[in-house]
C-alpha cells in the first residue's frame, strides 16, 4: 500500500497515513483543503498530542487532538483501529475537543 507515513503513536500503536486518505482529507472539494499544509502537524499530532477520545459512534476509533496555539484551535487526526493497526481516516481544525 502507498503510505505517506507509518509510525508508532504516543501509546506505541502503528498507524500509517495513506496516499488515498491525504488526497480525500485536503482535496479542494473536500470540507477541509486547507488540510494540505499541516501533513508535518497531523504526524507530529499522534506522537506529542494533548488528549486521545474515543469517538462517540464507533468505539473503534479515537480522536486525537493537540491544541495549535498560532491557529487557536485543536487538530483533529481520526484514527481507525482493525486489531492492533490503526490508520488515519480524517484531519481538521476544530475549536472544541467533543468528548465521549
Amino acid at each position: 500500500m502507498n503510505f505517506i507515513f507509518e509510525i508508532s503513536d504516543k501509546t506505541d500503536r502503528e498507524i500509517h497515513l495513506t496516499k488515498e486518505r491525504w488526497t480525500h482529507i485536503t482535496s479542494p472539494t473536500s470540507l477541509h483543503p486547507y488540510m494540505v499544509n499541516y501533513l508535518e502537524e497531523v504526524k507530529q499530532n499522534l506522537i506529542k498530542l494533548d488528549l486521545i477520545v474515543p469517538q462517540k459512534f464507533d468505539d473503534s476509533m479515537m480522536n486525537y487532538y493537540k491544541y495549535i496555539k498560532e491557529e487557536e484551535m485543536y487538530l483533529l487526526v481520526g484514527v481507525k483501529y482493525l486489531s492492533s493497526k490503526g490508520f488515519v481516516t480524517t484531519a481538521f481544525l476544530t475549536r472544541k475537543m467533543l468528548r465521549k
